[in-house]
């Protein structure tokens, strides 16, 4: 068991009192209706939508996931962090259609653009997808630090993984429900620093014990490399780079998880602006997470450290290496990360299914009721992705391999009906239905069949467990583009006073006007900053 000093209980209490400022001061600032409460009121600064996008997107599966991935297979899903050119993407192509909308959510974008049944399905698969990874990763990856970093095996004969995870979840709900969206935004700007430094913390440690960034490469030579040989079983370097952009394309620019914060912008640019933070944060996560487990498979072959599973590799540099004093930063760090998660995922749940589904078929009830309905249905969410933690074993053995290969088959559909539908008008509402149902039945036949991958090796259907994942999840984008094309050929399109707004050529001239007008030589320089960062790290680890 690792003792923490009394400097690192005084760090961390400090950081709870300043969480409960946030909370107090976001309650004062009362909700009047689901747009304040859901939206914060749509007056949110780029400074607090950038640090919100990427408090909500670095979760406790990045200091475990990501770091485990580092620890087993280096650089591989690196590419994964290095997305920032697709929240640019987001920024600059999609929130000018999503802000000048005012919708809510995802779902209701795509009733405007398609069809109410287009609505309720996304819904359905948003909901769905938040159990299978958002959850149930989150508490899963809370769970396995809390225990490996203190090491406390039970309490009163129960597993110490739920009470520390489950113990987090219930403070988060309670946070989330009384505060709403404003505290959501407002604590992600308390607690990313906080994440970000202790990260930093972990970095310059490990650095320093295992002997310098020399000794991991030379410990980790045969990972090092971003692109692998095309017959690589797991990595192929054409499944990387095609399925890895189907997969971010889905996250930061359709997925009500991430497109929510840019939804409480006060205006367009501010939005744009929040997208640029973002991108430069997003930068990060190589180096603060996936490094230092690298970090930690080195020091393993040195024997300085050891562990028994790659996800253990971060609550394990944790506990062995950090001095007495600095536990605790690191320790609110992965507080912060699981709670900013798990606060994002519970008002983003509520939101869609508030809106989406109860508002939709009670559209006379009042706003306090849809408040009362959006909390009940978090609760069930969170229940239902505890009991799918033990399903993930069997799936992948890595979590964050685990997040990204049920995110390969989420993502192909959702990403081929909302790029369709924005670039051409042609596609009709039915294509967007069938396009939703038709990706989302494949993924989930991979899906259910995947846990039984030894006993149908010898029969027909091999092939659906057997490929590649990422060439799967590109296979399954180009099946639901061909079928929505083909569907739009026999189907009538939508008018064009329907669609005013919801393509590129149908966009409001007012839009264009609001774009050009909020734009300075700043937006281009952040934006080739960027960019000229990612590409610098492609080539140093090509």
């Amino acid at each position: 068991m690792v003792e923490l000093s009394t400097l690192d209980w005084i760090v961390l209490a400090g950081f709870f009192v300043l969480l409960l400022g946030v909370v107090v001061m976001s309650m004062r600032q009362k909700e009047e209706d689901t747009a304040d409460y859901f939206l914060a009121g749509r007056n949110a600064s780029w400074l607090v939508i950038g640090a919100s996008i990427f408090a909500s997107n670095i979760g406790s599966e990045h200091l475990v996931g990501l770091s485990g991935a580092g620890a087993q297979s280096g650089m591989a899903l690196a590419h994964w962090e290095l997305q920032s050119w697709i929240i640019l993407l987001l920024g600059w192509v999609f929130v000018p259609f999503y802000w000048s909308s005012k919708v809510y959510t995802m779902p209701e974008f795509l009733e405007r653009r398609y069809n109410a049944s287009s609505r309720t399905f996304l819904s359905v698969i948003s909901l769905i997808s938040y159990v299978l990874t958002k959850v149930a990763v989150t508490v899963y990856a809370g769970g396995i630090a809390f225990k490996t970093i203190l090491g406390i095996e039970s309490i009163w004969g129960i597993d110490f993984f739920w009470i520390s995870a489950l113990g987090l979840v219930i403070i988060t709900g309670i946070y989330t429900v009384l505060g709403g969206m404003k505290a959501i935004m407002w604590t992600s700007v308390l607690q990313t620093p906080v994440l970000i430094i202790g990260s930093v913390v972990i970095l310059v440690v490990g650095l320093d014990k295992v002997g310098g960034w020399s000794e991991v490469e030379r410990l980790n030579d045969a990972n090092m490399h971003l692109i692998r040989s095309a017959s690589d079983q797991e990595f192929p370097w054409p499944g990387i780079i095609f399925g890895s952009f189907i997969i971010g394309f889905w996250y930061w620019c359709t997925d009500q998880y991430i497109v929510q914060r840019v939804l409480s912008a006060k205006g367009i640019k501010e939005a744009r602006r929040g997208t640029m933070f973002a991108g430069y944060l997003k930068l990060l996560p190589v180096f603060i997470f996936l490094v230092p487990g690298m970090i930690a498979y080195a020091l393993k072959a040195k024997g300085i450290i050891s562990y028994d599973s790659a996800d253990q590799a971060f609550p394990t540099l944790v506990s062995e290496l950090l001095p007495s004093g600095v536990k605790g930063i690191v320790i609110g760090g992965l507080v912060a990360a699981l709670m900013s998660s798990l606060a994002s995922l519970f008002n983003s749940s509520a939101t869609l299914f508030t809106i989406d589904f109860y508002k939709k078929f009670k559209p006379e009830s009042s706003e306090k009721h849809l408040l009362k309905v959006g909390r009940l249905a978090t609760i069930a969410i969170v229940i239902l992705g505890i009991l799918w933690i033990p399903v993930m074993s069997l799936i992948a053995d890595v979590l964050y391999e685990y997040l990204q290969s049920v995110q390969s088959l989420i993502a192909p559909g959702i990403a081929a009906v909302f790029l369709l539908g924005l670039v051409s008008k042609r596609i009709t509402p039915s294509a967007g239905f069938i396009g939703l149902v038709s990706g989302f039945v494949l993924g989930m036949i991979r899906l259910v069949m995947l846990p039984f991958r030894e006993s149908l090796q010898d029969s027909s259907f091999s092939w659906i467990v057997t490929m590649n994942w990422l060439y799967y999840c590109i296979l399954l984008f180009v099946v639901v583009v061909a079928i929505m094309i083909i569907v739009s050929v026999f189907t009538q399109r939508a008018s064009d006073e329907k669609l005013k707004g919801l393509t590129f050529s149908t966009l409001d001239k007012g839009t264009y006007k609001e774009v050009i007008a909020g734009l300075d030589k700043w937006d281009y320089i952040h934006t080739a900053g960027i960019i000229g960062i990612t590409f610098f790290i492609y080539i140093r680890f090509w």
